[in-house]
C-alpha cells in the first residue's frame, strides 16, 4: 500500500464510522434518559447505573465524547484523560497564572473551580465515588453563573447535598515492564461531609520504571561507515503525593474552599553506551556508563472565597502559592584499559521555581439577558537556577564542587529570573436570543521581567488581550462556535537560564537568552457540534487559523566566529492553520448501542522564515497530524468492558532546526488495549497493555562544519529507539 493510500485511510475510517452513526438515528434509541436545554445535556445518576461504575471518572468516560484520551471538545491535544493524580501548571515551563479559559473542557465540581493549578479538577474524578454523584452536565454554553470563561466545554459533576457516611476509595496496580521489572503502585482517598464541610483526602504512591534501548549509526561526510552506537537507558522513579480538598458553606450565601498537595519524587537514571568507532583500525569500542539522580518535591496550597449578593451578584477571591524544587545530576564514566571506569563529566542543575497568585473578581447584571464579570489578577514568578559543569581536562585544578573534576566556565548560569505580573480584566456575556450568546473579554496584561545574577536586565511588557466569543444553537443538537482571540504565551523561564542538552550526547549544556519575548497569535476559529439523537453520539469540526508574532525558536549567540552556539529565542512572524475532526458514535447501527467509537483526525500546518538558512518551514517539532482511534465496549449483563487506543502521526514534517545541525522524526503507530470486570462487591479489575505494538521512533540527525548555512556536511546520524510495552494489573473499589 502507498503511503498516500495509507494516510487517506483514516479519512475513509472517520467518515465511515459518522455515517454508521447518522444511518442509526431513526433506528437506535437510548435505554437511558438524559435531559437539558439547547446548550446544556444533563446525565443523571441513574443513566450510569448499569455499567456499575465505581468512580466520577468511570462515569464520564460513558458519555459520548467525553472517555478519557479524548473526543470532541478536547481542544487539540493527544495526552490522556484526567488521572488519579494532579498534573499541571509548571510554572518556569510557561503555565503561570489562572487565565480566562482555555478554549478546551474545564471540569467543576458542584459549579466551582479548583483553588489550584497543580492539584487540578481532573484528577478529583478518580477519587469521588459514583454513589457521591447526582449528576453529570455538559455545559456548551456561554453564561455569567459559570465559575469559568472562555472554555469550549464545561464538565459540572454534580454531588448530592448530602452524604450518608464516609467513602474510602482504593487502588492497588502492579507493573510488569517488557524488561522484566516489576513495579507497584497504589492509592487511597476518604471523602465525606459533615454538615457544610466536606472534605477529600488523599495519598498516591506512583513510582515509574521507564526502559529504553536505541540504535545509531553514523556515516561522515565522504559517506563512509563513521560508527555505530547501542545505547540502554533505564530510569526508576519513585513519585509520592498528599492531596487535600476542603470546603464549608459559611452560609446560605457565602462559601470558602482549600486545596492543597505536597508531592516528592526521586528518580535514578542508568545509561549504558556502546559505542564501535569503525574508522580505527583495529576497530574501537568505548564503553560509557551514567549515574543520573535526581530529586523533585513540589507545594502547592491554593484557597478561594465566594460571597452570593441578595440581588445575584457575585464576589470572588482566590489564592494560589507554590513552589518546586529540583535537583539533578549526570555524570559520565568510560571504561579505561585497566578495567577502571573514569569520570569525564560532571553536570548538575539546580533549580527553584515558585509562583504566588492573587485574583478577585465581581459578578453582576447590568441588562436583561446581559451580566459583567471584572476583577484584577496579580501573579509574581521567580526561578532561581544554578548550573555548575565539571570535565576532565589535564589544565585546571580539579573541585570536589563538580565531582573531583576541573570546574568550567559556563554563560548565564547561575540567574534569577522574576516576572510581576498584573492582569485587569472585564467579561461581559450577552444571550443575545435563546438560541445565541456571546462573550466579550477585554484583558491587559501589564508585566516586569527581571533577571539577576550573571546576566543583570529588566525589562516591561504590555500587551492587550481580546476574545470574541459567539455561539448559536441552531438546533438543540447542531450548535456553531466562533472565536476570535489574541493570544500571548507565557514564555518558559528555563529559556532565560543555560540548562542540561539531554538531547545530544556531543553537547553539554544548552545556552539561556535573557533577551526572549513573548510570543503572540491572533487566532480565528469555526467549530461546529452536532449531537445526534437518542444519546447516540457526537461528531465536532473545528478549522482554525493563527497568525504568530514574534515566534520563539533557535536562534544564532554565539559569543565569537569560532565559538558557535544557539538558543531559544524570536525568529520572527509565521502562520499555522490546520483542521481538527472528532466524533463519539454508539454502534447500534449494528446492534451494539454500548460500543463507543471515537475517532478523531487533525491536519496541521505552518509556515515561518528559518533563522539560519532563509527558507520557509514548517514550525519547529510540529507535525502534519494524527489520527486516533478510542473503542470502548461495555458488556453489562457481564459486567464487563474492554477497549484499545490507536495513535498514528501523520510523519513527514516533524523537523528541527539549530546552527550546527537538523533533526527530522518519525515514528510507528503506538497501541494500548484494556480490559474491566467489576465483581458483585464492586471490586473493579484492570487489565491494561500500554504500546502493545512496541512502536520504533526513529530520528535523523544531519551536522554540518560550522553553520547549517554553509552547507558542508559533516556528519548524519541515524537513531531508532524503543520503550518496550508495559502489563499493569489494577485493582480498586470503594467502601
Amino acid at each position: 500500500m502507498s503511503r498516500a493510500a495509507a494516510s487517506a485511510l483514516p479519512l475513509v475510517f472517520l467518515g465511515s464510522v459518522l455515517g454508521g452513526g447518522l444511518g442509526s438515528i431513526a433506528s437506535v434509541a437510548s435505554a437511558q434518559e438524559i435531559s437539558g436545554d439547547d446548550s446544556t445535556v444533563v446525565y443523571p445518576a441513574s443513566y450510569f447505573e448499569q455499567y456499575g461504575p465505581t468512580t466520577a471518572q468511570d462515569m464520564l468516560d460513558r458519555i459520548p465524547g467525553q472517555a478519557s484520551g479524548g473526543g470532541p471538545g478536547g481542544g487539540r491535544g493527544f495526552g490522556g484523560g484526567p488521572g488519579f493524580g494532579g498534573g499541571g501548571g509548571n510554572p518556569s515551563a510557561g503555565g503561570r497564572g489562572l487565565g480566562s479559559g482555555n478554549g478546551g473542557t474545564d471540569i467543576l465540581i458542584d459549579g466551582k473551580r479548583t483553588a489550584g493549578k497543580n492539584a487540578q479538577a481532573g484528577g478529583l474524578l478518580q477519587r469521588i465515588p459514583a454513589e457521591q454523584v447526582k449528576e453529570i452536565q455538559i455545559i456548551r454554553g456561554t453564561s455569567g453563573e459559570l465559575d469559568v470563561r472562555g472554555s469550549g466545554q464545561v464538565i459540572n459533576v454534580v454531588l448530592f447535598e448530602a452524604l450518608a457516611s464516609n467513602s474510602i476509595s482504593w487502588e492497588a496496580t502492579g507493573t510488569l515492564a517488557q524488561d522484566s521489572d516489576f513495579t507497584p503502585s497504589g492509592a487511597v482517598a476518604l471523602s465525606g461531609q459533615r454538615g457544610a464541610f466536606n472534605y477529600l483526602f488523599s495519598l498516591r504512591s506512583n513510582p515509574r520504571h521507564n526502559h529504553n534501548n536505541t540504535r545509531e549509526h553514523s556515516i561522515l561526510g565522504d559517506f563512509l561507515p563513521n560508527d555505530t552506537i547501542r545505547e540502554h537507558r533505564i530510569d526508576d522513579r519513585d513519585n509520592n503525593e498528599l492531596s487535600m480538598n476542603l470546603s464549608y458553606e459559611l452560609t446560605a450565601n457565602s462559601s470558602a474552599r482549600v486545596n492543597a498537595l505536597y508531592a516528592v519524587q526521586d528518580s535514578e537514571t542508568e545509561v549504558n553506551r556502546a559505542t564501535r568507532q569503525l574508522r580505527s583500525d583495529p576497530v574501537g569500542i568505548v564503553i560509557e556508563e551514567e549515574d543520573n539522580p535526581a530529586k523533585r518535591d513540589n507545594w502547592e496550597v491554593g484557597g478561594d472565597y465566594e460571597y452570593s449578593f441578595a440581588n445575584g451578584n457575585r464576589f470572588k477571591l482566590l489564592g494560589i502559592a507554590n513552589q518546586n524544587n529540583q535537583d539533578s545530576t549526570r555524570e559520565r564514566f568510560q571504561l579505561q584499559s585497566s578495567g577502571d571506569f573514569q569520570k569525564n563529566l560532571f553536570l548538575n542543575i539546580e533549580s527553584v521555581t515558585e509562583e504566588r497568585i492573587v485574583r478577585s473578581s465581581y459578578t453582576m447584571d447590568v441588562f436583561s439577558g446581559q451580566n459583567v464579570e471584572f476583577g484584577l489578577e496579580r501573579a509574581q514568578t521567580i526561578l532561581d537556577s544554578r548550573l555548575s559543569l565539571g570535565l576532565l581536562s589535564s589544565t585546571g585544578t580539579p573541585s570536589g564542587e563538580v565531582g573531583g573534576l576541573v570546574p568550567q566556565h559556563v554563560t548565564n548560569a547561575n540567574s534569577r529570573v522574576e516576572e510581576i505580573r498584573y492582569e485587569p480584566f472585564l467579561i461581559h456575556n450577552w444571550t443575545l436570543s435563546p438560541k445565541m450568546s456571546l462573550e466579550t473579554t477585554f484583558l491587559y496584561e501589564s508585566s516586569e521581567i527581571s533577571q539577576t545574577g550573571d546576566v543583570t536586565k529588566s525589562r516591561d511588557f504590555n500587551f492587550f488581550k481580546p476574545k470574541f466569543d459567539l455561539r448559536y444553537d441552531v438546533t438543540p443538537r447542531l450548535q456553531l462556535r466562533g472565536t476570535i482571540e489574541r493570544q500571548v504565551n507565557q514564555l518558559n523561564f528555563a529559556d532565560f537560564v543555560a540548562a542540561n542538552d539531554d538531547q545530544d550526547n556531543d553537547s553539554d549544556t544548552l545556552a539561556g537568552n535573557a533577551s526572549l519575548r513573548q510570543e503572540t497569535q491572533w487566532r480565528y476559529s469555526l467549530n461546529t457540534e452536532y449531537r445526534l439523537p437518542n444519546d447516540t453520539g457526537v461528531a465536532s469540526v473545528e478549522v482554525f487559523y493563527s497568525d504568530h508574532q514574534d515566534v520563539i525558536d533557535r536562534i544564532d549567540v554565539s559569543p565569537s566566529p569560532t565559538k558557535l552556539q544557539s538558543a531559544n529565542g524570536n525568529i520572527g512572524d509565521g502562520i499555522e492553520y490546520g483542521i481538527d475532526m472528532n466524533a463519539s458514535i454508539r454502534m447500534g447501527l449494528i446492534g451494539l448501542p454500548n460500543l463507543l467509537v471515537s475517532p478523531s483526525l487533525i491536519l496541521l500546518d505552518s509556515e515561518v522564515t528559518d533563522p539560519f538558512l532563509g527558507i520557509k518551514r514548517r514550525f519547529q517539532s510540529q507535525m502534519r497530524g494524527q489520527f486516533r482511534l478510542t473503542l470502548r465496549h461495555d458488556i453489562p449483563e457481564w459486567r464487563f468492558n474492554w477497549g484499545f487506543q490507536n495513535f498514528d502521526r501523520i510523519d513527514g514534517g516533524i523537523y528541527r532546526y539549530d546552527l550546527e545541525d537538523k533533526e527530522f522524526d518519525i515514528g510507528d503507530p503506538r497501541y494500548n488495549l484494556f480490559a474491566e470486570y467489576v465483581d458483585t462487591r464492586g471490586l473493579t479489575y484492570r487489565l491494561d497493555i500500554q504500546n502493545a505494538s512496541n512502536n520504533v521512533r526513529c530520528r535523523t540527525r544531519t551536522r554540518y562544519v560550522g553553520s547549517i548555512a554553509d552547507n558542508i556536511l559533516e556528519e548524519i546520524e541515524d537513531q531508532c529507539s524503543t520503550s518496550g510495552l508495559d502489563l499493569s494489573l489494577k485493582i480498586s473499589g470503594t467502601f
